[in-house]
């Protein structure tokens, strides 16, 4: 009877041994594997593409699944009102240089010399208008003209003289030329006009719609015909690159990565194939375990999220493709 109790207590005593010696094996503290693997999924950029003015699309020169390049013309709007804005704005800037070159021309030489015949001609009415007071004025107390007469060639003699002073100042004014603020106006005129002429070019050529990088279309979400727009949308283009892993790191190996760490990436359809990334954003803020990440830890346990940037990554890894991060062997020596 003693001989099996003590068997018994020393296979419990085995047990727990087994049991206690096993627990840094589960939580990874002694094991390589554990130590220097992460997981996570592929996340690859989309963008959304449309056109920053409104109009009727012409042309669509891509569909699901094409590769584009960047400034492959992907749609077209109908140009037909782009092209006569623009030809209006260019019309109007004309019109407002040929202004202010005539403002900073000055009157013609002909306008000037005609306003000089025409001062002396007024001066010339004045001395008429002169000599003939003169002669009312010395008649007058002979009563050889009535009052009336003397009153009627004083009057004649002071419009000669307004008319002579008009045309003196007329003559001065023309001499002058144009005042330095309608000149500087008519230039503000040219420079809007010139920044309208400027948007409408750029209004015809956003009628193109071009993609931004390399990548593959996703989505065509208009047909020809349709009315768009600014804010609305035409493709979604997935990008080639940057090709970005969304991984979680647990809080007791957070010392073992770093922002700017070597580290490789593989994927269960191409296990053998190890693509070289660079741990690139470390969260700061800890979280629970997505459940799309296959971890052997608990998913209630807290992780910081990285995103590492993998280089040259091809066309192998597609969206939401779980894969799997490679620490360097030093990495995982650390702790």
């Amino acid at each position: 009877m003693n001989g099996k109790l003590i068997a018994l207590v020393l296979l419990a005593g085995a047990a727990a041994g087994a049991w206690w010696f096993d627990v840094p094996e589960r939580l990874g503290w002694t094991g390589h594997q554990q130590a220097s693997v992460l997981y996570g999924n592929v996340d690859i950029r989309q963008v959304s593409l449309g056109f920053r003015v409104s109009g009727r699309i012409s042309g669509l020169s891509v569909d699901e699944g094409d590769a584009v390049k960047p400034g492959d013309v992907l749609a077209t709007l109908d140009a037909v009102p782009f092209e006569q804005a623009e030809a209006a704005a260019e019309a109007e800037l004309g019109s407002l240089k040929a202004n202010l070159a005539k403002l900073k021309a000055g009157a013609r030489p002909t306008e000037i010399a005609q306003a000089r015949a025409t001062h002396e001609e007024r001066l010339a009415d004045l001395e008429n208008a002169n000599l003939a007071y003169e002669r009312a004025r010395q008649l007058r107390p002979n009563g050889t003209i009535s009052q009336a007469n003397l009153d009627e060639a004083s009057a004649n003699r002071a419009a000669a003289v307004a008319r002579a002073t008009s045309a003196r100042e007329a003559l001065a004014l023309i001499e002058e030329g144009s005042r330095i603020e309608d000149i500087e106006a008519a230039q503000a005129q040219v420079l809007a006009a010139e920044a309208k002429l400027e948007s409408a070019r750029t209004s015809l050529d956003d009628t193109r719609l071009l993609a931004p990088s390399t990548g593959t279309v996703l989505s065509r979400v208009r047909e020809v015909g349709a009315i768009v727009a600014p804010s609305d949308m035409v493709f979604v283009v997935s990008l080639n690159e940057p090709v970005w892993v969304r991984a979680y790191v647990s809080e007791p190996d957070l010392g073992r990565v770093h922002p700017g760490m070597e580290v490789e990436v593989t994927s269960d359809s191409a296990p053998g194939h190890r693509y070289k990334a660079t741990v690139g954003f470390i969260s700061p803020v800890a979280e629970f375990t997505p459940k799309s990440v296959e971890t052997p830890e608990l998913r209630t346990d807290l992780v910081y999220r990285l995103r590492i940037v993998v280089e040259k990554p091809g066309l192998d890894l597609r969206q939401g493709m779980p894969v799997t991060v490679h620490l360097p062997e030093q990495a995982g020596a650390q702790r």
